[in-house]
C-alpha cells in the first residue's frame, strides 16, 4: 500500500493492481453464493418432481436458469455456473414439454444446444416439442372439423409427448363425451384434477359424467370437491343440491328393501322418479326396483306388468327377467316363467341363481302338467293356510261324492273329490308345500322313495276300493 503512493504510472499501476485484487476478491464472495443458490434451487426442483408437485418443481428450475443471467458476474465466472445451467434449463425445458407448452420447451432446448450443440437429449427433446406442436394443432383441427376418431388418434401421441397437460386430456374426453363414451371420458378427467391448482370445471364435469351414469355416490365426491375449491361456485352447487337429494332417495330405498319394507320402498323408488325425470338410468332403474318389490310381496298381476315395462326399457336386463319369471310362477304361469329364465340364462350363463331358477320353473312346469294343487284349490301361490282351508271346504262340499246319484256323475265327483283332498294335504303342510314350491309333487309316486306306484291317498282312504254308497267325513285341522 505504501508503495503505491508514488507518483506517476507505477503509481497508477499499482493502483489498478491493488483494485483488481480487491474486486476479484469480491467477484468471488458474489459468484460463490449464486453457486450455492442455483445448486439449491436445482436440488429442491428434483425433490419437488419426484414428489409430483410439478407447478412448484418448475419455479425452482425457473430460479435456477435466472441464476445464469447474462450479467458481468455471471460473464466472470460462466465456466463454473455452465453444468449446472445446462442441467436446469434442459430439465425445466422437459417439464415443459410434458406439461404441453411447446413454445418454452423448445427455448429451454434451444439454449441448451446454443452453449452445448452435440447434446444428445437435447437434440431428441427438441425433436419431440416440434413434433408435439404439430400434433397439437392436427388435434384441434380434427376436433373443430367434427373428425373425433383422427383427433383421439392424435392426441394420443400429444399425451404420451405430454402427459402432464391438462388441456389435451380434456380435449381428448369431450370426444369421447361427443361420440357417446362417457367411461373413456371419466378415465381422461380424472387426472387432470390434479394437473391444474383450481380445476372446478373438471370436478364438475366428472360429477355430471358419473351422475348420467348412475353412479350417484361418485358424483357426489366430485361435486363436493369442487365447492372445496369455492363453496359459493354457482354451478357446482346447484348441482349438488340435485345429486345429494337423488342419492338419498335412492339410499333410503334400498335401506327399506333389506328390511323388507317393499311397500315403502316402491313409494321410495316412485319419488326418484319424480326427483329425476330426464336421467333414463334412474327411472330404468326404479322400475326395474318396484318389479322386484311387486314381486316380494307377491302381487302377481301388477308386477308382472311392472316387470314387462321395465323389459321394454331394458331388454337384456336379466334381474328384470328373473323377477318377472317369479312373478309368472306367482301366476301359476310357468311356461312364460320357463320362456323368461331361458333368456336370461342366455344372457347371463354363469349365474347359479338363474340356472337354479329355470331348474325350478321347468319342474313346476312338469309338475303342473300333472297336477297343479293351487289351481285344484283355485288359490294363489301366497294364499295362507285359512284361504287354502277355506277354498278346500268349499270345493269338498261342491264335489262330494253323495251329492250325485248317476254312476258316471259320482265317478267324476270321486275323482274331483280326491284332487281336492290332496291339493289341501299339501299345502298345509309346510314340507309338502315347500317341497311342491320346489318343483316337486309329494304325492306322486314317482318322486317317492319305494313308490311303487301306489297313489298315497289323503286320509287314509281310496274311494276306488270302497264300493257301494261313499260316506266321507271331512277333517278341517
Amino acid at each position: 500500500m505504501e508503495s503505491c503512493g508514488r507518483a506517476g504510472l507505477s503509481g497508477v499501476l499499482c493502483s489498478l493492481s491493488l483494485l483488481c485484487v480487491i474486486l476479484d476478491i469480491q467477484l468471488d464472495g458474489v459468484l460463490g453464493a449464486t453457486q450455492v443458490e442455483i445448486e439449491h434451487h436445482l436440488e429442491m426442483g428434483r425433490k419437488l418432481l419426484a414428489a409430483g408437485q410439478l407447478a412448484e418443481a418448475l419455479s425452482h428450475y425457473h430460479s435456477a436458469v435466472e441464476g445464469d443471467s447474462k450479467n458481468y458476474l455471471t460473464y466472470y465466472k460462466r465456466a463454473a455456473l455452465k453444468p449446472d445451467f445446462l442441467a436446469a434449463r434442459l430439465q425445466r425445458g422437459n417439464i415443459l414439454l410434458k406439461q404441453g407448452s411447446t413454445q418454452e420447451a423448445l427455448e429451454d432446448f434451444e439454449a441448451v444446444l446454443q452453449r452445448s450443440p452435440d447434446h444428445e437429449e437435447a437434440h431428441i427433446q427438441f425433436q419431440n416439442a416440434n413434433e408435439l406442436e404439430e400434433l397439437q394443432e392436427a388435434a384441434h383441427a380434427a376436433y373443430h372439423q367434427g373428425d373425433y376418431n383422427t383427433a383421439i388418434n392424435e392426441l394420443e401421441r400429444v399425451i404420451e409427448l405430454s402427459p402432464w397437460d391438462p388441456e389435451s386430456r380434456e380435449l381428448r374426453a369431450e370426444c369421447y363425451i361427443r361420440m357417446g363414451e362417457p367411461q373413456k371420458a371419466i378415465q381422461d378427467l380424472t387426472p387432470t384434477v390434479r394437473l391444474r391448482n383450481d380445476n372446478r370445471a373438471a370436478f364438475l364435469k366428472l360429477s355430471l359424467l358419473h351422475y348420467s351414469l348412475g353412479e350417484h355416490h361418485d358424483s357426489l365426491n366430485h361435486i363436493r370437491e369442487c365447492l372445496r375449491l369455492d363453496q359459493d361456485d354457482k354451478e357446482c352447487f346447484s348441482h349438488y343440491k340435485q345429486v345429494k337429494k337423488l342419492s338419498k332417495q335412492l339410499d333410503a330405498a334400498e335401506e327399506l328393501i333389506q328390511m323388507e319394507r317393499y311397500q315403502e320402498a316402491i313409494d321410495k323408488y316412485e319419488s326418484v322418479m319424480k326427483t329425476e325425470p330426464n336421467i333414463v338410468y334412474y327411472t330404468n332403474l326404479a322400475k326395474e326396483r318396484i318389479c322386484f318389490c311387486l314381486v316380494k310381496i307377491k302381487l302377481a298381476p301388477e308386477a308382472i306388468d311392472a316387470c314387462s315395462e321395465a323389459h321394454q326399457r331394458t331388454p337384456r336386463n336379466t334381474n328384470v327377467l328373473r323377477d318377472r319369471a317369479e312373478a309368472f310362477i306367482l301366476n301359476q304361469d310357468y311356461e312364460k316363467a320357463v320362456e323368461d329364465y331361458q333368456e336370461a340364462r342366455e344372457f347371463d350363463s354363469e349365474s347359479n341363481e338363474i340356472r337354479e331358477g329355470l331348474e325350478r320353473a321347468q319342474k313346476m312346469l312338469k309338475v303342473s302338467r300333472k297336477r297343479d294343487y293351487y289351481k285344484i284349490l283355485g288359490v294363489s301361490r301366497s294364499a295362507n293356510k285359512q284361504e287354502i282351508i277355506k277354498a278346500y271346504r268349499k270345493l269338498a262340499q261342491q264335489w262330494h261324492p253323495d251329492n250325485f246319484q248317476l254312476e258316471t256323475e259320482k265317478k267324476e265327483a270321486e275323482k274331483r273329490f280326491i284332487e281336492i283332498a290332496s291339493a289341501k294335504e299339501v299345502l298345509t303342510d309346510p314340507e309338502m308345500r315347500q317341497k311342491f314350491d320346489a318343483g316337486e309333487d309329494p304325492l306322486d309316486p314317482e318322486t317317492q322313495q319305494g313308490g311303487g306306484g301306489q297313489q298315497n291317498w289323503p286320509f287314509h282312504f281310496n274311494p276306488f276300493d270302497s264300493g257301494g254308497s261313499y260316506s266321507f267325513k271331512f277333517q278341517y285341522n
